[in-house]
């Protein structure tokens, strides 16, 4: 089932970068953008993480937590984010509850076969732990830009 604007955005807690739990409930009071992509280390979720990371401060300046949220353990978390130097933690979601939940583990098709997998998709959530905005089958170039104008906006 999609999100919409208004909608309570789903609760989870989950483990994330440098021994975090992060939780709806943490988030609280604050704008947060959970971007959702399928796999550390693969091209384009890099580029989507080095382009969130780009404008860490701009996010911050517009009091926004940036989050990432993968299926993919903490270790590879740990890996890809000093890796890359990502200033935002990543968040864990093996058992795919938040990832159902957020309606963003789906059947995809690849050379014709099915498989399950994240849809690479970007939740702004207000201070009051609603959807803002959603944003589906995100295309990354100009995408992280796109969503800072809608939180500064908000």
């Amino acid at each position: 089932m999609p999100l919409n604007p208004g909608d309570p955005a789903p609760d989870f807690s989950l483990p994330a970068t440098g021994g975090e739990t992060i939780s709806l409930t943490c988030l609280k009071g604050r704008k947060a953008v959970l971007y959702f992509y399928p796999k550390d280390n693969t091209s384009g979720c890099t580029l989507e993480a080095k382009a969130f990371n780009d404008l860490r401060d701009a996010f911050a300046a517009a009091d926004t937590v940036v989050i990432g949220v993968s299926p993919d353990p903490m270790k590879s978390h740990d890996k890809f984010r000093d890796k890359y130097g990502l200033g935002f933690p990543l968040a864990s979601d093996e058992e795919k509850a938040m990832l159902q939940a957020y309606g963003v583990w789906v059947e995809k098709s690849m050379y014709g076969r099915k498989y399950m997998g994240v849809e690479r998709t970007t939740v702004l959530i207000d201070r009051d732990g609603r959807i803002a905005e959603v944003w589906p089958k995100v295309k990354v170039p100009g995408h992280a830009e796109a969503v800072l104008k809608a939180a500064k906006a908000l």
